[in-house]
């Protein structure tokens, strides 16, 4: 038991969930603590920032099947 306690992939795999869980709450924790104009501007952007992200990751899909489309009908 005490092997897999020195394994280095352990101890990676637990520190990046441990970011993925407080990353978040560290973000809305700083929005949370900004003075009254800054907080919601940070909110607002971060909607924003979100939509474009969502929206390029709809773009890409989209467009890989598009591509898989045109490949199939040459084949």
């Amino acid at each position: 038991m005490s092997d897999i306690l020195t394994e280095r992939w352990l101890w990676i795999i637990i520190f990046v969930i441990f970011l993925v869980i407080a990353t978040p709450l560290a973000v809305v924790w700083i929005i949370l603590n900004l003075p009254f104009p800054y907080n919601t501007i940070a909110t607002v952007l971060l909607v924003i920032l979100w939509g474009v992200a969502a929206g390029y990751r709809e773009w890409i899909i989209e467009q890989r099947k598009q591509r898989e489309k045109e490949l199939a009908k040459r084949a």
